[in-house]
């Protein structure tokens, strides 16, 4: 599903084809973008931590990089471009905290191993890098989604750098553009410190009972300036698809489980969380199960399409026609980017092994490896044009990742149910839900960069960018994160530990990281055939209905 009453004012950048001398993919740049990484990288990993939610990074990134390159006469747009790509790798590879700290929660680990914890971030942002090129053409060049945070940096961008333009026009548009950004900003602030203050409340929430069952439900609302913003990017069908996803939730799967419950007992408030995380999430896993096969099926001409023309650039350019090429268009090309993906490849195949072995599946490494490496190839791709997709439609921060997360781990734990489950004995079941969550961990990094990369090259497309500086920035990005996320996520552990984890009831405030608890119990549930599954079928045959209604 596409959106089709995004704001009239977003079009798309007419396409350049030679830009001279004008600075872009800079040391300058690359230096200050990874500096903004290593600050907004261990800030996202505490504050994902401590409330399931991670911030992106672009925007404030995109302020920053004009503020520091402004006494520089030849900085440009196309510049601070780069810096805020660089940069955007904090808000998307912290999501990792989503996957890794369960192998704490299950007692697997103790501590984050270094270079275990980099090579995980490392080698699944790069894949995550190399997968959306070839999504590039068929999601951003050719299609209508709104890419509400990336139109949103655009003009960001456009309205820090208007200074530099010669035209009159130009210079009031620019103008006008940051009076919107400062009152904003004010408007945004002063709501802030007088709900601070505690003058007005920006969350009214509340949790009552229906009836005499025991049923619960509730209601949250929260004001937000930034959701208002992205609401006003998105459009107003995006807008309604979330209203009608959460009138599903607490308007019928919260009472419907809770009533099912019999318990009268717990606080209406226990409840009804209890409820939404235990019951009516995995339904929606099963609706997101359902629209992800529907939209990969939806994107598999687009995809071809755009294989077909990366195909045709790499032609061009081994023609010695790489200059008829607008540098709008001109991508990693096609053969690095199976290169970069097949090397990949073999340190993820080591890295399965290793694990494996450690974990006491050493018997069985054949089997571990091969599937593994082949399960991270497939599913990487396709939970690629997933995350992108939706990404396009209601934005990167708004993208279901934690769901994406579900269908993963649930994928992969079937996985070793059946391959390697009925040869090894009980005591082995902690050492698959292990590799399961080691497996879910590569392939989830994929996801959160593909979801990034895909809003980051809007806002090149918007601003003349070349995707090829573009994708090597968020590589240096995707590194520079990979090496903050061991030794912060290794601090937070040691400072605070994780609800749920051996020993965390000895502590005085362990973090709860809900996504992670949920994904390790789901690795758990699976392993040892316990999990309700008829809740995964509810939320598919909810998804196949939404998708009759909506086609």
């Amino acid at each position: 599903m596409q959106s089709s009453d995004a704001p009239s004012h977003i079009v798309h950048a007419p396409q350049q084809r030679y830009r001279d001398g004008q600075a872009e993919l800079t040391i300058r740049g690359l230096i200050i973008g990874i500096l903004i990484t290593l600050v907004f990288t261990a800030a996202n990993v505490y504050f994902g931590l401590k409330a399931g939610l991670t911030f992106s990074t672009s925007i404030p990134a995109a302020v920053i990089s004009m503020a520091i390159l402004r006494g520089f006469r030849d900085a440009t747009i196309q510049e601070n471009n780069i810096v805020q790509t660089v940069a955007s790798a904090a808000g998307t590879l912290s999501s990792i905290i989503f996957v890794l700290p369960g192998l704490i929660m299950i007692g697997w680990w103790t501590e984050f191993p270094f270079w275990i914890s980099f090579w995980i971030c490392a080698l699944g942002g790069i894949l995550g890098v190399m997968y959306s090129i070839p999504l590039r053409r068929a999601l951003v060049t050719t299609s209508d989604l709104p890419y509400p945070e990336g139109v949103a940096c655009a003009e960001v961008l456009k309205v820090g750098s208007s200074g530099d333009s010669k035209h009159a026009s130009d210079i009031e548009h620019g103008r006008a553009g940051l009076l919107a950004v400062l009152w904003g900003s004010i408007v945004a602030a002063v709501f802030a410190v007088v709900v601070q203050t505690q003058v007005l409340a920006a969350d009214v929430a509340q949790t009552f009972r229906i009836g005499k069952r025991g049923s619960v439900s509730g209601y949250d609302f929260f004001l937000s300036f930034a959701l208002l913003g992205i609401g006003h990017l998105v459009g107003l069908s995006v807008g309604i698809a979330m209203l009608i996803g959460a009138l599903i939730g607490w308007g019928w799967g919260v009472p419907h489980f809770s009533a099912m419950s019999g318990d009268i007992t717990t606080a209406a408030a226990t409840l009804a969380q209890k409820t939404w995380s235990t019951k009516v999430r995995f339904v929606g896993a099963g609706a997101i199960g359902v629209s992800a096969i529907w939209t990969l099926l939806k994107l598999v001409k687009p995809v071809a399409r755009g294989l077909a023309s990366a195909m045709a650039a790499s032609r061009a350019r081994k023609a010695g026609r790489a200059d008829t090429l607008p540098i709008t268009e001109r991508d990693i090309p096609i053969g690095i980017v199976g290169v970069v993906t097949l090397i990949c490849m073999l340190p993820i195949a080591w890295l399965l092994g290793y694990f494996g072995n450690s974990s006491g599946l050493g018997a069985h490494l054949p089997t571990l490896i091969i599937g593994g490496v082949a399960y991270v190839v497939l599913m990487s791709f396709f939970v690629s044009a997933v995350c992108g997709y939706m990404a396009g439609l209601i934005g990167s921060s708004n993208s279901p990742l934690s769901g994406i997360g579900i269908l993963v781990v649930i994928g992969a734990a079937l996985l070793l149910v059946i391959g390697v489950k009925p040869y090894v004995g009980p005591a082995a079941s902690k050492a698959l839900m292990a590799f399961a969550l080691f497996t879910t961990a590569v392939i989830f990094n994929v996801a959160a960069i593909a979801n990034n990369n895909l809003q980051d090259l809007k806002t090149g497309q918007l601003v003349d960018a070349t995707p090829w500086k573009q994708q090597v920035a968020l590589i240096f990005g995707v590194i520079a994160g990979a090496f903050v996320i061991p030794p912060v996520l290794d601090l937070v552990n040691h400072a605070y530990g994780f609800v749920g984890a051996p020993g965390a009831e000895a502590r005085a405030h362990p973090l709860p990281a809900p996504q992670a608890g949920l994904i390790s119990s789901l690795a758990q549930g699976v392993i040892a055939a316990d999990i309700d599954w008829s809740l995964i079928r509810i939320g598919g045959l909810i998804g196949i209905g939404i998708i009759l209604l909506d086609e």
